[in-house]
């Protein structure tokens, strides 16, 4: 078992592997071995059946691994509408210094791709992870502490004010997000509303649609209790 990252595109000190490293140690990761995917590199995954890339850089020691939990704590998003496993291998996987740029740089503007365009992107770079690994990648979305924010936001993020839901887990990527949009949907309007509009102004559905396009798996969904 190995905790896995990649670093960062934008300026921080996670954007250098050292940098990261300390980063990690500050925040109490050292009890643990932390594999920084991209510190060796990129490698090219191929991306099969997109209309934007034919491969994507990911961090070169993915290549090490057979099989992959995915721990997501699923909440909005300032670019991606919300974040859940989609987007966390999207973005997680891909290398910081050539990958996310790849997702993320229209010419000489950093965040030039938004919208449904970024949505499209993400689905793509996310189909290569799980193209990768086929049946050995699981998923779990946590729906608590939602905030409209990214966790990349800290305290300076939006504060809470959507009710925690629960958590959820499949072997099924467009399953898994599409039952946690629907329950984030679901819940009283007065609940919902921060979040829902964070998800719609960013045409945050896209991740959606996207992936039931690229056949990433099935929007139909039995919930069981457990």
């Amino acid at each position: 078992r190995q905790v896995v990252e990649t670093n960062v595109f934008y300026a921080s000190p996670r954007q250098t592997t050292a940098g990261h490293r300390e980063t990690l140690r500050a925040n109490g990761w050292d009890f643990t071995t932390v594999d920084i995917l991209d510190e060796n590199g990129d490698v090219n995954f191929p991306v099969k059946g997109g209309k934007w890339f034919k491969e994507i850089a990911m961090g070169r020691n993915l290549v090490n691994y057979d099989s992959m939990l995915v721990l997501t704590h699923f909440k909005g998003h300032p670019m991606g509408g919300f974040g859940g496993s989609m987007k966390n291998i999207a973005i997680g996987c891909a290398s910081g210094k050539v990958g996310k740029k790849q997702l993320h740089q229209d010419g000489g503007n950093m965040w030039g791709h938004t919208g449904e365009r970024f949505m499209e992107h993400m689905g793509e770079s996310a189909k290569a992870v799980a193209d990768r690994f086929g049946p050995r990648i699981v998923y779990i979305n946590v729906l608590r502490n939602m905030s409209v924010d990214c966790d990349c936001a800290g305290t300076s993020a939006a504060p809470v004010v959507t009710p925690d839901i629960g958590i959820l887990a499949s072997s099924d990527l467009l399953a898994i997000d599409q039952a946690s949009v629907d329950m984030v949907y679901a819940l009283p309007e007065n609940d919902r509303r921060a979040l829902v509009e964070r998800i719609e102004s960013r045409s945050g559905l896209r991740q959606l649609s996207y992936m039931r396009e690229l056949g990433m798996g099935n929007a139909q969904y039995e919930l069981v209790r457990v």
